[in-house]
């Protein structure tokens, strides 16, 4: 039975050594990128996001370093990409009890919120509840943790849902490991939701029609890609965000140079995207 309380992906978070200019980097792909943000001061973070209909890409940067921003530090020594994911979840409190119910140890929920700068001018803020599983728990090397959105409409702006690629949601985070079928195992048992063998790897459903999670090794993601593709991508952890396009050709058109295409895809190599493969499919 999957979890009451988890809906799916929510958003997919590309942690950075320099915000601004990954924000540029971004805007250069397409994406229609929000004003920068600025997190709670415990968190030391700030951000630009990428909205789509019902998820969105998180580009995150450390401001100030603190205790709660520890692991991405320690990530970025090695590398930039994705670092986490989050689930969306009605209810946070209740999302860690029922998890704890399932014998997992999550912590939270924690509160915290950003201003927001409205296409009017005005500003508002947007507040969140999440919580986390435990950091020991990262299928694949990619932490996970859940947030509920008390604020959506600081967060899904329209003006900011429409994109020069076409993009409208997120199919799947690919994650490179060494034993593909133990991790999404593992993340399965994390969310509730079953692990399938899915012809490079093996597959894990986030809920409803949220995106999926690939695991799969070096053999599968160099099927998938061309080499010049997969230049730039790391060794091991999420490697490639698959997005769906209603403009595949408006797409093509915008990434320029920067397109390669492949099997029915157009895909843009990972050290023009913080280390991640962005591919596009047709909607």
């Amino acid at each position: 039975m999957s979890l009451k309380h988890i809906l799916g992906l929510d958003h997919v978070m590309v942690t950075v050594r320099d915000l601004d200019a990954s924000a540029a980097a971004w805007k250069r792909l397409g994406f229609t990128v929000s004003p920068r943000g600025t997190h709670s001061p415990h968190l030391g973070s700030g951000n630009y996001t990428i909205m789509f209909g019902e998820d969105y890409l998180e580009l995150l940067g450390i401001l100030t370093e603190t205790e709660h921003n520890k692991p991405m530090r320690d990530f970025l020594k090695t590398r930039e990409g994705v670092e986490r994911v989050a689930f969306t979840t009605s209810d946070a409190a209740a999302g860690v009890l029922e998890l704890q119910a399932h014998g997992i140890e999550a912590d939270g929920p924690v509160h915290f919120g950003r201003p927001v700068e409205l296409p009017d001018g005005g500003v508002g803020e947007a507040k969140f509840n999440v919580f986390r599983w435990p950091l020991a728990d990262n299928p694949g090397g990619i932490r996970i943790f859940a947030c509920e959105h008390l604020t959506r409409d600081t967060v899904w702006i329209p003006a900011l849902q429409s994109h020069a690629n076409g993009v409208r949601r997120i199919i799947r985070l690919e994650v490179l490991c060494v034993d593909p079928k133990a991790a999404a195992a593992h993340l399965g048992r994390l969310i509730d939701e079953p692990a399938q063998a899915d012809g490079d790897g093996w597959r894990v459903a986030t809920g409803g029609k949220r995106a999926d999670i690939l695991f799969y090794d070096a053999a599968g993601f160099a099927r998938r890609y061309p080499d010049t593709v997969r230049k730039g991508a790391a060794t091991e952890g999420a490697v490639a965000l698959v997005l769906a396009s209603d403009d595949l050709d408006g797409a093509k058109a915008v990434l320029g140079p920067l397109a390669t295409a492949h099997d029915g895809a157009v895909s843009v190599a990972a050290h023009a995207a913080n280390g991640i493969v962005v591919s596009f499919l047709p909607q």
